[in-house]
């Protein structure tokens, strides 16, 4: 995907517990973890559980101690209480709070930290010679991360995001708007003050058939990070070098491209990006008055149905796609079919 190696810690940098490789393009950091020992509790029986998936997403803060305050007052729960690492670069304070089903949020306070990545970190101890010599991926920041809940578990973890880190709602849609013939769902987007982070929160709704929404909830054995959406200034560009690097991305049918190109004759604004080739890539067109969305998904990234990734081109449109999600829940049910999980909803 053209991220590039940044730190590492293992064995050779004395963490005897588990490795972490770190990750790194434009403004997006990954950290990939793996327990060390047997019987590992903290990851062992996460991955058991759910396979591989995003256990923590991280909030870079000014002040560490205020939030974890305010959020234990109002009912969070403290998973480790602020601490400091150092090193010979500095200073990190840290604390985890616990959101929906296993998944965490870690808070970092860096202040004037000057290493590589946090505390306890080093360079990592290879970097493949190759990598330089592979086409740019172009992919900027985090855009969004989703999460998604069994039916009627949305608006709780939305009220939580309120409450506890005074989230606020940014964006929704509900399953009038969002629903094929067999499936639908319903989503919120929470965002920080600043609006810097956004968090969609979806959950299904009862439909004919179990909705992929529904179906992430059972392979991954409850809620959790369905994907994580990468921002990029050029999708074509990006797309068309990670299909040579290798990524799968899902197909949209050529019906879709017919119906777009109608629609945008009568549209108040216009696409400046080469419909063909955003037809030829696959990637997904949302507008409204003011502007518009480019955004593609990929396959899931291992073998069960859970965790994929989105890249999203944005031109003047804060929105999710609302006017893909039906198109795109096509393209998730066929998959869904051929994995033979489109089938009738239990109780």
């Amino acid at each position: 995907m053209g991220f590039i190696p940044l730190a590492y810690k293992g064995l050779e940098t004395n963490s005897r517990d588990m490795a972490s490789h770190v990750v790194k393009q434009g403004k997006i950091i990954f950290v990939f973890v793996s327990a060390l020992n047997p019987g590992n509790q903290k990851f062992g029986e996460h991955l058991v559980k759910h396979g591989d998936g995003v256990k923590d997403v991280a909030f870079e803060v000014e002040d560490c101690d205020f939030i974890v305050q305010k959020a234990r007052e109002r009912g969070a729960v403290i998973i480790k209480e602020p601490w400091i690492e150092e090193d010979k670069y500095g200073k990190v304070k840290l604390a985890v709070v616990q959101t929906y089903g296993d998944t965490t949020h870690t808070l970092v306070e860096k202040a004037d930290y000057k290493g590589l990545f946090l505390p306890g970190y080093e360079a990592p101890l290879f970097k493949d010679p190759l990598l330089p010599k592979l086409p740019c991926s172009k992919l900027n920041f985090i855009d969004h991360v989703v999460g998604n809940q069994a039916d009627d578990e949305m608006l709780p973890v939305v009220e939580w995001y309120q409450k506890n880190l005074l989230f606020h709602r940014f964006w929704s849609v509900d399953d009038k708007q969002v629903h094929t013939e067999f499936s639908s769902l319903r989503s919120t987007v929470l965002a920080n003050y600043e609006e810097t982070i956004k968090m969609p929160i979806n959950e299904p709704a009862p439909g004919k058939r179990i909705s992929q929404v529904q179906e992430y909830v059972d392979y991954y054995g409850g809620p959790g990070i369905q994907h994580v959406g990468l921002n990029t200034s050029d999708i074509i560009s990006a797309i068309t070098n990670l299909k040579e690097r290798g990524m799968e991305f899902m197909a949209v049918s050529p019906k879709y491209y017919r119906m777009l190109r109608e629609k945008l004759k009568t549209a108040k604004i216009q696409i400046k990006e080469d419909l063909n080739k955003i037809e030829e890539l696959n990637i997904l067109v949302d507008y409204d008055e003011k502007g518009y969305l480019l955004q593609i998904f990929t396959k899931p990234v291992q073998d069960r149905p859970t965790v994929f990734l989105e890249v999203i081109q944005r031109h003047n449109h804060q929105g999710f796609g609302a006017g893909n999600f039906n198109a795109l829940y096509q393209v998730l049910e066929d998959d869904q079919a051929v994995r033979g999980n489109l089938t009738t909803s239990g109780p």
